[in-house]
């Protein structure tokens, strides 16, 4: 699933091609793909045509779409393999094209760049889909208005994070993807943060000082960023940005995946370890367990 840079970078494309647009009209192919807007596709259609888009959002992994002057917003549920694409009107469809957004500006004969293409969302899998909610005063959805600011939002409270943390009694990558604490972050970048912090991934956060957390959450947004400039990390050919190009950060991870091949600082062989049905990717020697863990 992807994580924070990943969507960031779909974001960023958005807000190029797709904001301040005014939609024509959606073409709802799949039902499944709106299944969590329970009114159905023709009020889904209905409610976005004739409006227009305003700047993309993002909080941790989730991404909206605000539809201006509505109290509204699209928030996009990429799941396994959603995509968000920004292609030709005249372009051939997708095999597993789900919804079309289309936009006036298509329709006219002087369109720009921008305005020569539409949106399409992808999915393979069909986990992902949109859906139309209420935003809350800040130009959240409401259904995520729950969840924590993300490292690289500048209000983010690195000190209300400490202080949750210790009170959490939890280990360390637990309390990492845990939403309600600090959104965005996810196995892959755990792993790297944790590597790059030589710390397990079972180190109870009760003892973490405060230096010691301020160090980790730079790690998280140096890993996050260094991701971001690249595209993000793609394994397979699912996660793509707007115009369908991969990341390749992947090229770069010091952690994640890399079970048997040397630590890039000490040459052990890395470790793999099941956890919470994914995987925990760590340097033995650089991450040494802590005592207590079973």
């Amino acid at each position: 699933m992807p994580e924070l840079p990943e969507v960031e970078v779909v974001r960023r494309g958005l807000d190029r091609w797709v904001a301040h647009r005014t939609v024509a009209d959606v073409e709802v192919l799949h039902p499944r793909a709106i299944r969590r807007h329970l009114a159905g596709p023709e009020d889904f259609a209905h409610r976005l045509k004739g409006h227009r888009i305003g700047e993309p959002g993002r909080r941790g992994k989730y991404l909206w779409l605000p539809v201006e002057d509505t109290g509204t917003a699209v928030l996009a549920h990429l799941g396994m393999s959603g995509q968000l694409l920004v292609q030709p009107h005249e372009a051939p469809d997708e095999k597993h094209l789900r919804i079309r957004v289309r936009f006036t500006d298509t329709l006219t004969s002087a369109a720009t760049a921008a305005g020569s293409t539409e949106l399409r969302f992808v999915d393979q899998r069909t986990f992902g889909g949109l859906s139309l909610h209420d935003t809350t005063p800040d130009g959240l959805p409401d259904v995520i208005a729950h969840i924590a600011r993300d490292p690289l939002d500048p209000l983010f409270d690195d000190e209300a994070f400490h202080q949750a943390l210790r009170r959490k009694r939890s280990t360390i990558k637990r309390a990492l993807l845990d939403q309600s604490l600090i959104s965005g972050v996810g196995n892959i970048y755990a792993d790297e943060a944790l590597w790059r912090a030589r710390l397990h991934y079972e180190r109870p956060t009760a003892g973490f000082t405060r230096p010691r957390t301020f160090e980790l959450l730079g790690h998280v947004r140096d890993v996050m960023n260094a991701a971001l400039s690249v595209g993000g990390t793609s394994f397979d050919s699912l996660y793509v940005n707007v115009n369908g190009e991969s990341g390749y950060f992947d090229r770069s991870l010091d952690a994640y995946g890399r079970e048997g091949l040397p630590c890039r600082r000490c040459a052990t062989p890395m470790r793999r370890r099941p956890w919470m049905n994914r995987s925990s990717y760590f340097c033995p020697r650089c991450q040494r367990a802590p005592r207590t863990s079973s």
